[in-house]
């Protein structure tokens, strides 16, 4: 006899209940103020007690742990992440398995760049990459990228912003090979990524400063095109060095910071990785260092 099939679906519900289970075993009533004098035969809070910490039913809960075709909502999954006392990487496994959005939460301190990530990026000796935050203002640099885009450390405030460096720097407009399509892609993918930041002030004063500082931004913009480019191929006609071409990716930092690691890998092709390497022998020694 053939053994049962089972769905993606209901094997998603089972690893969702039997991870609610786990984390409601792992508690105890004093861990949640709950006053108990009786002894207990099972570890942990019982499903009542988690449902009722959370304010949902307890035969609702009972079936989620099961891995019945219940399906909670956003704000009933946040209820028993508070009540079960999950972590952030905990919180972020429950709405992945019951197949849900986590909401966003909005980052109002400054971005930093900690240690083991300006390493990673200062050991990419012959690729030029930078950390862009939230808004896709440039946070860090390594001396390749400084190399070839310029550096980064004379610029402050907006004019250290990938969009308004693309938009308004005349060194940009003569640097990037086919200025116009890369602006377009540019405009695009950041109106995309910035999606989940509508009316925050800063997206908005930004918005509002490019859309008086250049009139392509200020055409473009309305259109609303909307765009997610992880990699491409960048041409570049550095005023020492000629035409260069890099192949560009872009890496998310899984935490939450809303961060992004871009590397631009110098192609064979108009003998771009001499180049570069010709380009960083002629940096002073401290810049190469930086």
């Amino acid at each position: 006899m053939d053994s049962p099939t089972h769905s993606a679906e209901d094997s998603r519900r089972r690893e969702l209940g039997a991870f609610l289970r786990s984390r409601r075993e792992r508690l105890t009533p004093s861990d949640t103020g709950i006053q108990t004098g009786l002894r207990r035969r099972t570890p942990g809070l019982r499903r009542e007690e988690v449902a009722m910490i959370a304010g949902v039913g307890t035969t609702w809960y009972t079936w989620l742990e099961q891995g019945r075709e219940v399906r909670p909502s956003v704000e009933v999954l946040s209820a028993l992440s508070q009540a079960l006392r999950l972590d952030a990487a905990e919180k972020r496994h429950l709405f992945i398995l019951a197949g849900r959005q986590q909401p966003e939460r909005r980052v109002e301190a400054p971005e930093k760049v900690d240690g083991p990530l300006l390493h990673m990026l200062q050991s990419l000796m012959l690729q030029p990459a930078y950390v862009v935050g939230r808004r896709w203002d440039v946070l860090a640099w390594n001396p390749a990228a400084a190399a070839v885009f310029g550096d980064y450390g004379l610029l402050e405030g907006d004019a250290r912003n990938i969009v308004h460096m693309v938009f308004t720097s005349p060194h940009h407009r003569r640097l990037l090979v086919d200025w116009e399509e890369l602006a377009r892609a540019v405009i695009a993918s950041f109106r995309a990524e910035s999606a989940k930041y509508v009316g925050d002030p800063d997206f908005e004063r930004l918005i509002a400063l490019m859309t008086r500082s250049s009139p392509e931004f200020r055409t473009w913009w309305p259109l609303r095109d909307v765009a997610r480019e992880l990699s491409g191929v960048k041409h570049v006609r550095h005023p020492t060095a000629g035409s260069m071409a890099f192949e560009h990716m872009s890496f998310s930092i899984d935490d939450g910071s809303d961060m992004k690691l871009i590397v631009y890998t110098p192609l064979a092709e108009q003998n771009s990785i001499a180049k570069l390497q010709k380009l960083l022998d002629a940096m002073p020694v401290e810049r190469r260092s930086a």
